[in-house]
């Protein structure tokens, strides 16, 4: 797993961005994929996650994730609930010791967030169209009704795909362009007419300071050129294979 220093730094707070090593799954899912929506071996995806829970503290019925729609919709967790019955939401929060939240990706960017004075944490799940939408604020502001302060928030963007890797359409271009024209500094031309290479990490971390976080840190690691260490959605894509494994990241506060 890897670990931002940011994070590592505070006292009570256990995180972790998990890489695609230390699990039980094969084939296209090796080894650590936690991906409760894949078509991977339920029995290992749970033995999988689980071995994450342990990692971060927490019991393997604490370790909480929530069924991603890429919306800017925030959850608050104050029990655990059944994998089955997950919220549909893009974000979680929350002030209460021993549970485990965490987003998952294969591509899109994971930010861990921490106020360990107020001891409230959050993680969202931030690709091109949740941050547009504003799910980053949204956590912060979630945060805050729980006693959060913004100014004493520290978040951790983690691996995510780069800008070199990411080509995007006109379509995705035309909105950024049309809601800011500032977001031209986040696309450099592609090699196809019309298309451009969105600078995703950027965006992320650029809204994360916009917002007033105190502290922001990009862990600076794309899933989709290091194979080794990443699933990559994007990468399955070009190589027109049928599935891919699902990273967690995940965060908690010792108690």
């Amino acid at each position: 797993m890897l670990q931002a220093r940011s994070l590592s730094a505070l006292p009570g707070i256990r995180h972790a961005f998990f890489t695609r090593a230390g699990g039980v799954s094969d084939g296209l899912y090796e080894s650590l994929n936690g991906g409760i929506g894949s078509d991977d071996s339920p029995v290992k995806v749970a033995e999988n996650r689980a071995r994450m829970a342990a990692a971060i503290g927490v019991r393997p019925e604490n370790f909480l994730s929530v069924y991603q729609i890429h919306s800017p919709n925030v959850v608050v967790a104050d029990a655990p609930w059944p994998a089955a019955d997950r919220p549909r939401a893009d974000a979680i929060v929350t002030r209460r010791p021993g549970l485990g939240i965490g987003i998952g990706t294969a591509d899109c960017g994971p930010v861990l967030f921490a106020d360990p004075d107020a001891r409230v944490i959050g993680a969202a799940h931030a690709g091109w169209r949740g941050a547009f939408t504003g799910v980053l604020e949204a956590t912060i502001a979630a945060m805050e009704k729980l006693g959060a302060k913004r100014e004493r928030i520290a978040a951790a963007a983690g691996p995510m795909i780069s800008q070199p890797n990411y080509e995007v359409g006109k379509d995705l271009i035309d909105r950024f362009l049309d809601a800011d024209q500032d977001n031209a500094q986040y696309f450099t031309p592609a090699a196809r007419d019309g298309h451009a290479m969105f600078d995703l990490p950027r965006y992320v971390v650029d809204r994360l300071r916009r917002a007033g976080v105190a502290q922001v840190e990009d862990l600076a690691l794309c899933t989709y050129a290091d194979e080794a260490q990443f699933y990559s959605y994007r990468r399955a894509t070009h190589r027109k294979e049928p599935d891919y494994g699902r990273h967690i990241n995940a965060i908690a506060i010792e108690g």
